[in-house]
């Protein structure tokens, strides 16, 4: 079951919905030059690996997925994840790394922990792309604001905690032709990437990746998941992409040191999985909850 949120007051509905956030069309760029960076940075998202996996037309930083394996149509999908308010947003602190981080430190993350790989030069052509069109994406956004459609939508936790059981079943059913019965994604004709990629094993994401965090991982489930998925059209409700997010991060991946994160443990979010904790929760209740005794506990310590 969900739990309802009881102690939100109602908001009066607006006689106007909020517009959900639209990419800009890279061809409207006048400047030959930095229409060319952007639309490098573009490809670079779609085709990572082409450029920069492990047999890359550019450099070895990688493993075989792409960005818009998780950042989904390039960055642009509406809840899929995208980049609509990376430039307004940053530089932020982050307390996962203590620090305030730029669009460098951010895209060098993502190549660390949801490539499994290593960050580009940050003086190299490639991330001065990357950069290039992401910040074209939220060029814009205001400073400071994250549109709607923004990012991943975050799901009301359940009662419960997710069942990996629960969501093996779903896997089977819904899952399965696009990503394999082991998890393993289906490699693209060229065998240098997947056309669609694997969700576990030495070619996923690592345990250091966001969408390792449930809370991440549901929400960017319920909206995009299975193919054909959208915010529009959700195919999966929120109990079943909680559950499936469970079983499909129970699976072995590639482990990423995470020493020297999160150097204050009380600022960890209540889905990091690894502690330790300056509360008296299990690992595996951070992993899978249910979150709402965590959350609540947080709360009396404020």
């Amino acid at each position: 079951m969900i739990e309802r949120n009881t102690n939100r007051k109602e908001k009066k509905q607006d006689s106007q919905p909020v517009p959900i956030w639209k990419s800009p069309d890279v061809a409207a760029i006048n400047d030959p030059q930095e229409k060319e960076l952007v639309s490098y940075g573009r490809e670079l998202i779609a085709n990572t690996a082409k450029y920069l996996g492990p047999e890359g037309t550019v450099g070895k930083h990688s493993n075989r997925m792409n960005c818009q394996n998780c950042h989904l149509d390039a960055g642009t999908k509406p809840f899929g994840n995208n980049y609509a308010a990376v430039f307004s947003t940053y530089p932020k602190f982050r307390a996962r790394s203590g620090t305030k981080e730029t669009i460098v430190k951010r895209i060098s993350d993502c190549f660390e922990r949801s490539l499994n790989g290593t960050a580009p030069d940050s003086t190299s052509r490639e991330l001065k792309a990357m950069i290039a069109y992401i910040s074209f994406l939220g060029s814009d956004v205001k400073k400071g604001i994250s549109p709607q459609g923004s990012g991943i939508q975050k799901l009301t936790f359940m009662m419960r905690a997710a069942d990996p059981l629960k969501g093996k079943l779903i896997y089977q059913a819904k899952c399965v032709s696009c990503h394999g019965r082991n998890g393993e994604g289906l490699p693209a004709a060229d065998k240098k990437t997947f056309t669609y990629p694997p969700l576990w094993g030495p070619d996923s994401y690592n345990d250091a990746a966001g969408l390792y965090r449930l809370s991440n991982f549901a929400g960017y489930i319920k909206n995009n998941m299975p193919y054909g998925a959208s915010y529009k059209n959700q195919l999966l409700n929120d109990e079943e992409s909680w559950d499936l997010a469970a079983f499909v991060n129970s699976q072995s991946r590639p482990h990423k040191d995470q020493h020297s994160d999160w150097s204050d443990n009380s600022k960890k979010p209540i889905d990091f999985p690894f502690g330790p904790y300056t509360d008296q929760f299990t690992e595996v209740q951070h992993k899978y909850g249910p979150f709402n005794p965590i959350k609540n506990a947080h709360l009396k310590n404020l």
